[in-house]
């Protein structure tokens, strides 16, 4: 397997695909159509962006601007399916301008809000849970294991319970595709729906990968930093998110490029979990995501380059 820095999301019913910084959004529309738009994205680092490339520091700027496509690309899959009785009417130039700087507002609103609710779901709430414990366990270091163990089994429960959701199955279908088109990519074979359907749906630079990676280094962070106050305690966990999605990036971005038996060890529970948030996809999304995927990226040129004995393409 030889990485080709392809990287995705799936959103409703279709699947965003991104390569440097060109991104393609694929949707399959009611009536069967699949509409593909292709743009540019500017990292939130704006003219500063080699601080992208900088290690440990660029997994910051990588998880912010992840979240702001993901967002972003999921509104705009959304936007197909809303409500038929809305019909669209022409705004004027001004209208426009102001819906755009509405938009944008909702968009920062929307990113700010979810990052305060997964540190305060994810972060803040295991150690309280295990605060509970201290008069039974009175060692810092064990109720710190256990507050990590609480945060994985929230994050786990959290899958499950989303999963549950109609909507959400079948983007964890789409999920599916995508990694199977990467997969299919990255072992020399040719981006057809054939090869596409007999890939892994598991990938070991998934987002899903990511926050475990996030969720267990931040159990080792954590054993080495001891305080007092239940203040500092909770505003340490919160400062050193940063840093945790930093080293986090780090260890993603290795397992990636990397088949060392060490790397595929710690790369297992972060795969395990893939089998929550991935499904087998149909032959119609499969179809979704070739598209997406060629919008943005040359699989042809890359095999031809990276593959010996690469199949007619």
């Amino acid at each position: 397997m030889k990485s080709s820095n392809i990287g995705g999301q799936a959103v409703l019913e279709g699947i965003m695909m991104k390569h440097k910084d060109e991104y393609a959004v694929a949707v399959r529309k009611s009536d069967g159509e699949i509409i593909v738009e292709k743009n540019v994205y500017h990292s939130i680092a704006g003219r500063a962006k080699g601080l992208t490339k900088i290690p440990f520091i660029r997994g910051i700027f990588n998880f912010i601007d992840s979240l702001v496509l993901g967002i972003r690309t999921l509104t705009y899959s959304a936007s197909f399916f809303e409500d038929e009785e809305e019909e669209q009417r022409e705004l004027s130039r001004e209208e426009e301008k102001k819906r755009e700087q509405q938009e944008k507002w909702l968009m920062r609103g929307t990113v700010a809000f979810s990052v305060i609710v997964a540190v305060a779901i994810f972060m803040v709430l295991p150690y309280f849970l295990s605060s509970v414990l201290e008069p039974g366990i009175p060692s810092y270091h064990v109720r710190t294991l256990v507050e990590g163990l609480i945060r994985i089994g929230i994050f786990v429960l959290y899958i499950l319970l989303i999963s549950r959701m109609e909507d959400i199955q079948r983007t964890f279908m789409y999920h599916g595709a995508e990694h199977k088109c990467i997969n299919c990519i990255e072992h020399g074979l040719p981006l057809t729906v054939e090869n596409v359907r007999n890939s892994s749906r598991q990938h070991k630079r998934c987002g899903t990968s990511f926050l475990f990676f996030v969720l267990a280094i931040s159990i080792l962070l954590l054993f080495l930093i001891q305080v007092e106050s239940t203040g500092m305690r909770v505003l340490i966990r919160i400062l050193l998110l940063p840093v945790i999605a930093g080293i986090s990036y780090e260890v993603l971005k290795l397992a990636g490029n990397s088949d060392n038996p060490l790397i595929n060890l710690l790369s297992r529970p972060g795969l395990a979990i893939q089998k929550l948030t991935t499904k087998e996809p149909d032959d119609s999304m499969i179809e979704v995501a070739i598209q997406a995927v060629e919008a943005v990226f040359d699989w042809r040129a890359y095999e031809r380059e990276n593959f010996d004995t690469a199949a007619d393409l």
